[in-house]
């Protein structure tokens, strides 16, 4: 019986010659991940069980990225924590104010994670890594303390859905369209613990930021994780980066599906979720009255790398964002903020009225750095749309790609670019 992309990794990891949908395992880890909010909760738990240092310091990772800067003396604290812990066992990949980026736009860009590897993060949004090839998922703060102390994680083998990619994107299309639109066709439990695997003609169109895009949204759509075969652009991504052998893996002709859906992405038009779930999808060209809004948030793990700041400058290029409109730019590496700096970008963004942050997941959970108030809406390009995601539980959050959020920031109603 043949194995998906997702069972061949989990098969190798576990040991194992072969691995179905259900079966359980345990699996060895290539990379253990938590961030500021995650890690003092997986701290906590691997110092009362009387572990005394973490398998492997070069496998674990810590970056300071949801609260910090520091919002106030609680994030003062559990940064604190996770500092000691990481100078304690001696942590090589702690990224802390002045290095540190977001989580799932960081450890790519630094090559921390790479094709083939099994990956947990105390963060749901682990999926990310997926885009490079690899096996990567979101666990609790207790899975994550047992991984840094033995290097292993139990799973349940998931089943998995295919998805076929045809054609290329139309102009101010990009992945977070692509994925909106999938998650709009099959809903927020359509791949409910299943892998969503992305093959086809179509997927060597898109750049490794739309994929790291679209691989960061598959839990809004209920996976255990997302997942692209490794190609040349893959390959080109990871070369400089990545400074430690990985292995590629490709399906088998015979590897089993629960379902396949075949996407066209040249129909695929600006789509935007509406509140209060990412299935609530429309096109923009399908909304029939203005929709005024008063923030909108160009950044975080799912769009806030270097061509998502390229599409929000182009759109915001010698224009000024509407009256009464609050634009928030967060750039999601210092790598990232530098080159948008060398670009340009920052004179243009606040030419337009906006506003630059250091990298921070900040309003994406409501933390801080553009909270809203009650009545409020918000167009994101972030990828929760939850009751109270960003602020007041009256407040509303539309999540949009950023060509979509720079236009409507300039329009102060949504629209498309």
């Amino acid at each position: 019986m043949g194995m998906t992309m997702t069972q061949k990794i989990l098969a190798a990891h576990a040991g194992l010659d072969q691995v179905e949908a259900g079966q359980l395992i345990e699996a060895q880890l290539d990379m253990v991940l938590g961030n500021d909010i995650t890690s003092p909760v997986a701290i906590k738990e691997f110092e009362k069980y009387g572990f005394d240092q973490v398998f492997d310091p070069g496998k674990v990772a810590m970056v300071m990225d949801h609260f910090a800067p520091n919002k106030d003396i609680k994030a003062a604290q559990q940064c604190k924590a996770c500092r000691t812990f990481a100078c304690a066992k001696n942590i090589e990949h702690f990224y802390d104010v002045g290095e540190m980026g977001i989580e799932h736009a960081l450890l790519p860009e630094k090559g921390i994670v790479a094709p083939g590897e099994c990956i947990i993060g105390a963060d749901s949004h682990t999926c990310t890594y997926g885009a490079l090839g690899a096996f990567s998922t979101g666990v609790g703060s207790t899975d994550m303390a047992a991984g840094m102390a033995t290097g292993k994680c139990w799973f349940k083998v998931p089943g998995a859905v295919r998805f076929v990619l045809e054609g290329t994107l139309a102009p101010n299309v990009s992945g977070k369209d692509v994925i909106l639109h999938i998650i709009g066709r099959i809903g927020v439990d359509g791949a409910l613990y299943r892998s969503m695997e992305f093959v086809g003609d179509g997927v060597a169109s898109l750049s490794m930021d739309d994929r790291l895009t679209i691989c960061n949204m598959a839990i809004e759509a209920g996976a255990k994780n997302g997942i692209f075969e490794v190609d040349d652009v893959t390959r080109a991504y990871v070369k400089g980066r990545v400074q430690h052998e990985y292995r590629e893996y490709r399906a088998d002709v015979d590897a089993i599906y629960e379902q396949t859906y075949t996407i066209d992405l040249s129909t695929i038009k600006p789509t935007v979720a509406f509140p209060h779930l990412p299935e609530n999808t429309k096109t923009v060209d399908e909304i029939t009255e203005p929709i005024a809004i008063d923030q909108v948030v160009i950044g975080s793990c799912t769009n806030g790398r270097i061509s998502d700041m390229e599409a929000a400058a182009r759109i915001l290029k010698g224009k000024h964002i509407a009256k009464g409109v609050r634009c928030i730019i967060i750039p999601a590496t210092q790598s990232i903020y530098k080159e948008c700096i060398r670009r340009g970008y920052m004179d243009i963004f606040i030419d337009a009225g906006c506003v630059v942050s250091t990298p921070t997941c900040g309003p994406c959970l409501g933390g801080y750095m553009g909270i809203l108030a009650e009545g409020e809406r918000c167009v994101a390009t972030t990828n929760r749309n939850f009751v109270g995601r960003m602020g007041h539980v009256d407040s509303e959050v539309y999540l949009a790609s950023p060509a979509t959020a720079a236009a409507s920031a300039i329009a102060g109603v949504i629209a498309a670019a």
